[in-house]
């Protein structure tokens, strides 16, 4: 990847650990200390040129449909003002793997595209 990725990369691998340190709280904070953990990690691969494409491209496709998944018919924010307790986690949720999501794609085509030249 060029040197624009590469920062990129390191930086969503800083800011996913970070959403690892703040998971701390949550009811079901194993998971998304898990789920942060690995997208620091995949995230740092890809800044050092040390995965195949295939894998932010698939986990990307994962984190995809858990957005599809967790995303609440009823959302209507992210406050707390903006409905129960429920519904707004469910929400916060369905959007962090709708990020990862969206970062995975961005590099695992990037790297595919690499690959091609």
């Amino acid at each position: 990847m060029n040197r624009f990725y590469k920062i990129l990369a390191w930086v969503f691998a800083l800011l996913f650990l970070l959403g690892a340190v703040v998971q701390y709280n949550d009811p079901d904070a194993l998971i998304w200390i898990l789920i942060y953990c690995a997208a620091a990690f995949v995230s740092a691969l890809c800044a050092l040129g040390k995965i195949s494409a295939k894998v932010p491209l698939m986990a990307g496709i994962a984190a995809l449909i858990g957005f599809l998944y967790l995303y609440p018919t009823d959302f209507k924010g992210f406050g707390l003002e903006d409905g129960d307790i429920k519904t707004v986690e469910l929400g916060r949720e369905a959007f962090a793997l709708l990020i990862i999501a969206v970062v995975f794609l961005v590099f695992g085509f990037r790297l595919k595209k690499q690959s091609k030249v």
